[in-house]
């Protein structure tokens, strides 16, 4: 989706209601245990553990659920062990969908991404069939409320960032991969909360869509996606045109 997209899909995950909640606790949950059980249980010296955490705290995740999720990752708690697979696909109009999976079990994954794919008019793709669609990126989204564009644009570029882009109620910064924890401790350093701060596959190439109902079969599907247990992640290249998306948006109002 794009960066108004995402933005927008923060707003509504920061106002969801208990399932909906739930599912967050459940990708936070899964996340923290992996950074913990890749780079160490001690955020100060585990940025990625410092972002899930922060965004754990962003999501109102209670203390001991962190606490837990960490533990398992570092072994002191028993848990499961979590594998972390991606998913290529095509929604209806062409639109390139890549899913993030983070599981227990990938038969079950796999049945029901297949499952939710057939049933909204998409399917899964091959291996490479739609990634070089995409580049993977550091994301990071911030409130324009939080910092001016002139004080992040210094900060940003000096820690490495590629583009900082103003998108009216947010700013979005991208960097490459390997700058993504110098950019994430610049922040923390200059305490600048983040509404988002993650890797990401931003599409290099877009899918553009004018028909209403093609528009709509896309971001249901997106939003079925979303709502699986094992996603942790959905990426697509939909482009909407801004009058299909003015009309989506008073529909849903």
């Amino acid at each position: 989706m794009s960066g108004h997209s995402k933005w927008a899909t923060i707003k509504r995950a920061k106002g969801a209601a208990d399932a909906k909640r739930g599912k967050i606790f459940s990708v936070l949950s899964k996340d923290i245990t992996l950074a913990a059980r890749d780079g160490g249980g001690d955020p100060e010296f585990n940025p990625r553990l410092r972002t899930v955490i922060a965004k754990a705290k962003q999501n109102n995740m209670p203390a001991d659920n962190i606490d837990r999720a960490i533990k398992k990752g570092t072994g002191e708690l028993p848990g499961v062990t979590y594998e972390e697979l991606l998913y290529e696909g095509y929604g209806a109009g062409g639109v390139g969908i890549i899913l993030e999976i983070t599981t227990d079990n990938k038969n079950r994954s796999a049945s029901e991404v297949r499952s939710t794919m057939g049933k909204n008019g998409g399917n899964l793709a091959g291996v490479g069939a739609v990634a070089f669609q995409f580049d993977r990126k550091g994301q990071f989204l911030i409130s324009t409320d939080a910092i001016s564009e002139d004080a992040l644009m210094e900060l940003a570029l000096d820690a490495g960032a590629d583009d900082v882009k103003n998108e009216e109620d947010h700013f979005e910064v991208t960097c490459a991969i390997t700058e993504y924890d110098t950019l994430s401790q610049a922040f923390n350093d200059k305490a600048i909360p983040l509404e988002s701060a993650e890797l990401v596959y931003l599409p290099n190439v877009s899918v553009p869509i004018s028909d209403k109902d093609t528009a709509s079969k896309v971001l249901r599907l997106i939003e079925r996606l979303e709502d699986l247990e094992d996603v942790k992640a959905v990426h697509s290249n939909l482009e909407l045109d801004p009058s299909i998306e003015a009309e989506l948006a008073a529909d849903d109002a």
